[in-house]
């Protein structure tokens, strides 16, 4: 039971973005289009994953006085797992994506879910916990990103789905849209939450 109400808590009750607000550097930058947001989201949470799981196996040998060093070396490791893999088989999302990749190393998600959890807690749960904030955190990405898209460009993953008459929004997929899209999506998580 406790496996997944951890692999739900990041899904909406503890949302990194709109709920923590964390992680606001990659949602505001690569939200212009869903295929980026997911590319994003997919990297972060492979990332969060692997690093819970290695943090909670190494939290008994790792002294306390070091402990952050470490588990950005540990983070970093599986970023550099994930950039390499991107450049090799995805190379043009990988283009996309650019220095926000390598910058997973910093995301304070990531860094704030291996102190915050994975250091307590046992490799099932930490992985649990791993999943379920990427998943929201891929969710959040994905959603900011649909709207963008479709107001910007009239397109959601590259397809039409707007008619070609439409005019597009260029404020949409320019940084002021990120903030307004990201505000209004904020401004709904917490008008259903106090309805709960």
């Amino acid at each position: 039971m406790k496996f997944f109400s951890e692999l739900t808590k990041g899904i909406i009750k503890e949302n990194p973005i709109f709920v923590i607000v964390l992680g606001m550097c990659p949602t505001l930058a690569v939200s212009t289009s869903v295929d980026n947001a997911l590319g994003m989201g997919l990297a972060a949470t492979f990332v969060l994953i692997c690093s819970n799981m290695m943090i909670s196996l190494i939290k008994g040998i790792v002294p306390a006085q070091i402990r952050i060093p470490i588990y950005v070396v540990v983070i970093a490791a599986f970023v550099s797992i994930i950039d390499m893999a991107m450049e090799a088989y995805l190379p043009d999302l990988h283009k996309a994506l650019g220095i926000f990749i390598p910058l997973i190393v910093v995301n304070c998600i990531i860094l704030g879910r291996a102190e915050a959890f994975a250091s307590k807690n046992n490799v099932l749960n930490s992985m649990a916990d791993g999943l379920g904030m990427g998943l929201g955190f891929t969710l959040s990405l994905t959603v900011v990103a649909t709207i963008r898209e479709i107001l910007g460009n009239g397109t959601w993953l590259k397809m039409q789905v707007l008619p070609s008459t439409y005019d597009p929004m260029l404020v949409a997929i320019l940084a002021p849209g990120a903030f307004i899209t990201l505000g209004l999506l904020m401004a709904v998580m917490n008008i259903i939450k106090e309805k709960n």
